[in-house]
């Protein structure tokens, strides 16, 4: 048994303890424990690793953007230790066949844990793929792929089909009938193209599917948070909109569907977020090539990477007394993992020992050359943040003193 001695957060808070390891679950948590090998991590905090319910790691298909290795590596090194990616890949995941053919492709090249989404296309057979996807992703607005499916008619048979297999339906709400394709030269004309009002039409449309497991992904707008969880769904929120508003920058790197808002709308968000009005944390880790984001606007893809930076983000906003530990457990960790049924996001017996260790001293400047998805550019560049200097994944140590130290050893959560 490996024991990891530290400040453990344990039932809600912070205690000096230690924790058991042995064949990849938590066996034990005490004051002491003694086993084979004790690592004393001193005052460092140790929290659950961190579960990303939303990643485009564009495997198969579209790997010069990103691939499996890549992003799972970008996922260890910001402290993610389980992620679920997105059906919109090339092909995309409709069916048995493709979902078992990306399945095959991604084996053996994950750094960290994963589950699939698949696609709810027109008459899909949902039943041959329940048992091994994560959840269904329901594509209300358009954006990279071709899955849209925004008819009335539509989304009724694919919301109640996808019900009856206990699986939660992931949505990207945004009206596709009041959408605009103007030319756009910055994201001021990105968001008059995608405006608010298509997410809260998007959303009030859903009322009738009232207390089903219905997660909407990357919500915008305080006002869209509360009339979800009026509904009894669950929400998702980026690093990206809590943090950035239109007026940032006139770079096709901030272009992202759904749009970043005005400031007004950003802040409001930001505020539902610390006053704990959103259940998770979700990247919408969505990188393109540094070529693709440097045309001219109205040419660059939609889409920024965040796998790596969100956590690590949010640790210092804990430092600097932001929000709590206790917060970013709940929506980094716990909440994703329950909301998709899976035992990680806690540090207790029977869990998977799934670890992220931070030292709080070591706070450092975001630089894209330092970091590890395909994607060479971030958002976030010069922001400060804390990233993990031990990640364990199943047991497996992956990264130790900040440098990669284990094998692609990540296994599909729904094989």
């Amino acid at each position: 048994m490996i024991v990891i001695e530290g400040r453990i957060f344990y039932n809600g808070s912070l205690t000096q303890g230690a924790v058991g390891i042995e064949d990849g679950k938590i066996t034990d948590v005490k004051k002491v424990l003694r086993g084979d090998r004790n690592i004393d991590l001193g005052d460092r905090i140790i929290l659950p690793g961190a579960v990303d319910p939303h990643v485009h790691f564009r495997d198969p298909g579209m790997t010069g953007k990103e691939d499996f290795v890549s992003g799972s590596t970008a996922a260890l090194y910001g402290g993610v230790t389980c992620v679920l990616d997105m059906p919109n890949t090339k092909p995309p995941v409709t069916d048995a066949r493709s979902l078992d053919d990306k399945k095959r492709t991604i084996k053996g090249r994950s750094f960290v844990d994963y589950g699939l989404f698949a696609a709810l296309t027109k008459g899909c057979d949902v039943l041959s793929m329940a048992a091994k996807v994560a959840g269904f992703k329901l594509f209300m607005g358009s954006t990279t792929g071709d899955l849209l499916m925004n008819d009335p008619s539509d989304v009724h048979w694919s919301i109640t089909a996808a019900a009856r297999t206990g699986k939660r339906i992931s949505i990207h709400a945004e009206d596709d009938s009041m959408i605009h394709r103007n030319e756009e030269k910055n994201n001021r004309d990105h968001l008059r193209n995608r405006p608010v009002s298509a997410e809260h039409n998007a959303i009030s449309r859903l009322s009738p599917y009232k207390g089903m497991k219905v997660n909407i992904c990357h919500i915008t707008d305080a006002h869209s948070a509360a009339l979800a969880s009026s509904f009894g769904f669950t929400t998702e929120v980026t690093a990206h909109h809590l943090l950035f508003d239109d007026s940032v920058s006139d770079s096709g790197e901030y272009k992202v569907n759904p749009p970043l808002r005005d400031r007004k709308t950003k802040d409001a968000l930001y505020k539902a977020f610390i006053d704990d009005k959103i259940t998770m944390f979700g990247s919408d880790h969505a990188p393109h090539t540094i070529d693709e984001k440097q045309r001219i606007y109205n040419d660059a893809p939609s889409g920024i990477p965040g796998v790596e930076t969100y956590v690590p983000m949010m640790m210092d906003m804990v430092k600097r007394g932001k929000i709590t530990v206790q917060h970013l457990v709940k929506m980094s960790s716990a909440a994703p993992s329950q909301a998709f049924g899976i035992k990680k996001g806690m540090i207790k017996k029977g869990y998977d020992a799934d670890i992220a260790v931070y030292d709080m001293r070591l706070s450092k400047r975001i630089r894209a050359r330092e970091l590890h998805s395909k994607a060479s550019y971030t958002p976030y560049e010069g922001r400060d943040a804390i990233f993990p200097d031990m990640v364990i994944v199943n047991g497996n140590i992956q990264l130790k003193d900040g440098e990669l130290c284990g094998d692609m050893t990540g296994r599909d959560m729904f094989e």
